[in-house]
């Protein structure tokens, strides 16, 4: 079987690669020229743990290939899937401009029949226009070439997209005719001979059900963080509330962590763009308003313990950040809180010295010289008035202590992810401020 992956960015790179290892011919394309030179040399522009060692084996196998023309890898193809960027436009909506060049392309250069798969996360109603925009290209060049589409949405984690995508919980497919079905049902076979399902539905469903996933694990966030800021006002312990709901069949212990709020590249846009899509049929999303205000309220609420803790004077102060990606194993930058958190600790006239295990590059890329980036998470701690963990990497989850009192000048540790014992913390001299539970001070 021979595929084209349009688009190497996060989905179509990973699932490029996975498909690759199963056996079937790949052909990953996409305009950035340098990009795609690198990705022949074995560079791989995005941090995601197991992807390197895959993109290389597939290559050297000559099952996995790269290129910038996709007019020229059309032939003798089954499959072409789109999995290029979906941005928010400045109204929530995503914009599509991408995936419908993608499809007039195929609709300029196609032979043969072919079913075209969108990848990417669009909206409701995006096959049709897909399907038109292709339709529009054949009749132009005056040629009856029959196709189909299909949408085959992803549920990847970063972090743990190779593992997802080869290890998947479920696989949805939306379709519209029983040829792209059997095509999908030979495609994924190598998947579902481990069990894993293929979930068929039609192709609006599937475009849905992508959206609403991510939607609700937004919800579960925003929920347990809207309950562990009135935790810390009533006196009660989020993390006992949490085990108590979480013990609940019915509700699961999974995305009820409280903590410094959601980011990345999939839960704000989504969420915006669901609820554009309800607002443009006369549907008003209320529950996803209310998710929206409570994440980006959130974001904010590690800099106002700090603001408070000092009186509301930073100026001068300098802080130490330990983790910047918007979740751990990734680079990912995209509506990290710790973007919030730095700037505003920047407009208050602090200081702020930073370590990441991966996101360094990315962060300086984004924050530039206005911050201090070190290579060594206790580096940071030197002559530094608190400290700061905003993302949870493991290695930040058991340090060394004796160090930190050591190099913390200002004995004060924010603890963004609830990663500490706080009792531990009060009984070597440090101030605890965690997410929804009590402040602890000497």
């Amino acid at each position: 079987m021979k595929i084209t992956m349009v688009g190497t960015g996060y989905v179509g790179l990973v699932t490029g690669a996975c498909f690759s290892e199963v056996g079937i011919d790949v052909t990953c394309v996409d305009i950035d020229q340098k990009k795609i030179e690198n990705l022949n040399k074995g560079i791989i522009p995005i941090y995601e743990p197991g992807l390197e060692e895959l993109v290389k084996r597939n290559v050297e196998k000559e099952r996995l290939h790269f290129s910038t023309n996709l007019s020229e890898n059309l032939d003798g193809v089954n499959v072409v899937f789109g999995a290029v960027g979906t941005p928010p436009d400045e109204d929530g909506s995503a914009d599509l401009k991408y995936v419908i060049q993608v499809a007039r392309e195929v609709g300029q250069h196609m032979q043969d029949y072919l079913l075209m798969v969108t990848k990417s996360t669009v909206p409701v109603g995006t096959a049709e226009k897909v399907r038109n925009a292709i339709q529009e290209e054949l009749d132009k060049r005056g040629v009856k070439i029959p196709f189909d589409v299909a949408s085959n949405p992803e549920f990847l984690k970063e972090g743990a997209a190779v593992e997802d995508f080869l290890k998947p919980d479920r696989i949805v497919v939306g379709v519209d005719s029983e040829k792209a079905q059997k095509i999908m049902e030979r495609l994924y076979k190598p998947f579902t001979m481990n069990g894993h399902p293929v979930i068929f539905m039609d192709i609006v469903s599937a475009e849905m059900t992508k959206y609403a996933a991510n939607s609700m694990l937004a919800t579960k966030i925003s929920f347990i963080n809207d309950i562990a800021n009135l935790c810390e006002i009533v006196g009660a312990d989020v993390n006992s509330v949490r085990k108590g709901i979480g013990s609940d069949r019915r509700i699961g212990p999974y995305f009820i962590y409280p903590g410094a709020g959601y980011g990345g590249s999939c839960f704000p846009k989504d969420v915006k763009a669901l609820i554009k899509t309800a607002s443009l049929v006369g549907y008003e999303m209320d529950v996803l308003k209310a998710v929206e205000n409570v994440n980006e309220r959130q974001k904010s609420l590690l800099f106002s313990k700090a603001y408070k803790y000092f009186n509301g004077d930073l100026k001068g102060k300098t802080f130490a950040i330990w983790g910047l990606s918007f979740k751990p194993h990734t680079d990912d930058m995209r509506e990290a809180p710790s973007l919030v958190i730095i700037n505003k600790l920047l407009e208050a006239g602090a200081q702020v010295k930073v370590y990441d295990p991966v996101a360094m590059k990315e962060a300086k890329r984004i924050l530039g010289d206005g911050i201090t980036f070190v290579e060594d998470q206790y580096e940071t701690l030197i002559d530094a008035d608190g400290l700061l963990v905003i993302t949870e990497w493991p290695e930040f989850k058991f340090p060394n202590f004796k160090v930190i009192e050591k190099l913390l000048k200002g004995k004060v540790i924010f603890d963004g992810r609830n990663i500490y014992d706080p009792e531990e913390l009060l009984s070597l001299g440090f101030d605890y401020l965690g997410i929804g539970r009590q402040k602890l001070t000497k």
